[in-house]
């Protein structure tokens, strides 16, 4: 592995400018935040490596180290054994720098001024919501002087290259109508559009277009930063990463992926079909026309657990692009003219009502997992809600360490249901596994569900 022994950085904005009290914080951070800001500032400089399985990667470079130096002038980072790949000349790419000092102004920084200076209330679903505004605030990404026109683009992130090739297709229709990019910021459904605006604002000579990715800190070892992001945030945890995204949509557009992709549909709709939500977050599913039986199971999937109301907060388009694109544009109008007419802010949706139970962390334990009501005895958006947890979990259990480990300590999670949602949820992960979309971290032609399923009469 190459490596660079060692460098020195100075912060851009928005951190060039701290007061010595605040420079002190970030400094004293506890042992835990620094770990993982570490982690984090590690995947970051291993930005467009083709490895991403995160113990491999912490493992090659276990012996990197960076470090928060005060300085009477502000701070600096002090970076030990760094990727190669991240330099160009000597010189850090200056792309791969901001979004090191977006990783320490989002966990460090967010840490410091929750736990020391005690700004920041996540107990109440109010507080919350104030909370993820705030940090989108201070990462300059909530702006009061834009029209509206963030397009949120969501799903797999390792998929075929014909899906890939689509979305980055969509991107660039979208670009040449002048709409920006929010995605999870890592590869595949979420590279594409960026890339692809990129070329269609360039066509229109727009200089001013925006690559938002917004990561949190569990998953973005897999999920590095691609190129094409210029402002990055990192929240804190899954469900402030999903409601940044929300309160942020103008028009949110969801390509094909796994479970991941599941979980972020089913927390969505369980936003859409809250009764305290009269206005409507335009939503489209999309892909090539490859993928017709992908949609077709997926609706499927809805209509037998959630009723087929579903059915009317979303649009699915099957191939065709630039139609895509023009429903996008005819949506972001529509989103600028009712928040016009009502008075409402176009950079942040603050009338959505995001149940609190959402808002929460789910932890995948076997407990939790066990204690998940997955029937239609419910509302609909309470079982929606319930089932992204469920998804949530199964995505831990396939990929993320705490979830493997759970798994290997304790047995796959036991998730308990009535028979018509168990049923459906289990037919839709098989034709997941079926279309290799569920990702199997040991070389197997086999996949090996992290989970069992209990049918309740």
């Amino acid at each position: 592995m190459n490596k660079i022994h060692h460098c020195t950085l100075r912060p851009k904005n928005p951190l060039k400018l701290l007061s010595r009290q605040e420079v002190a914080g970030l400094a004293a951070s506890n042992k835990d935040t620094m770990g993982l800001f570490r982690n984090c500032a590690l995947a970051i400089l291993n930005t467009d490596s083709q490895e991403d399985d995160a113990a491999q990667v912490f493992a090659a470079f276990a012996d990197f180290a960076i470090e928060v130096i005060p300085q009477s002038r502000g701070l600096t980072l002090e970076i030990y054994n760094a990727p190669a790949q991240a330099f160009v000349g000597g010189q850090m790419i200056r792309g791969i720098h901001a979004h090191l000092f977006s990783a320490l102004r989002d966990i460090v920084y967010t840490d410091f001024i929750v736990n020391q200076a005690s700004e920041l209330n996540f107990e109440s679903s109010e507080g919350i919501t104030d909370a993820v505004f705030r940090i989108l605030r201070n990462a300059e990404i909530v702006r009061g002087d834009v029209q509206p026109n963030m397009v949120v683009c969501w799903g797999g992130h390792s998929i075929p290259r014909h899906e890939y090739d689509y979305s980055k297709e969509v991107g660039y229709r979208l670009g040449l109508c002048g709409l920006n990019i929010i995605t999870g910021c890592g590869i595949g459904a979420m590279k594409g559009p960026m890339k692809g605006a990129a070329v269609g604002h360039a066509k229109q000579q727009i200089k001013t277009g925006r690559y938002i990715g917004i990561s949190e800190p569990g998953i973005i070892a897999a999920e590095s930063p691609n190129a094409i992001v210029n402002e990055l945030s990192i929240m804190p945890d899954i469900e402030k990463r999903l409601e940044a995204f929300v309160r942020l949509a103008h028009c949110i557009i969801i390509f094909p992926g796994g479970v991941g992709t599941l979980e972020e549909i089913l927390y969505l709709l369980s936003i859409l079909m809250h009764p305290d939500n009269q206005q409507h977050i335009p939503l489209i599913l999309a892909g090539p026309r490859s993928c017709l039986r992908y949609f077709n199971e997926l609706e499927g999937f809805l209509v037998s657990t959630l009723g087929s109301q579903v059915t009317g907060y979303y649009q699915i388009i099957i191939g065709n692009p630039e139609a895509v694109a023009a429903q996008a544009q005819n949506n972001v109008t529509s989103v600028h003219l009712a928040r016009q007419e009502k008075q409402e802010a176009y950079y942040f949706n603050w009338p959505l009502t995001i149940d609190h139970t959402l808002q929460q962390p789910f932890i995948p334990n076997h407990a939790n997992m066990t204690g998940l009501a997955l029937h239609g005895k419910q509302p609909s958006y309470q079982l929606a809600a319930n089932m992204r947890a469920a998804f949530s979990g199964i995505v831990a259990g396939n990929v993320k360490a705490y979830g493997q480990e759970q798994v290997a300590k304790h047995g796959p999670y036991e998730l308990h249901g009535d028979k018509q949602v168990l049923t459906a949820m289990e037919t839709l992960l098989q034709s997941l596994v079926r279309d290799k979309r569920m990702k199997i971290v040991e070389q197997s032609e086999h996949y090996t569900p992290c989970y069992t399923l209990h049918t309740h009469r």
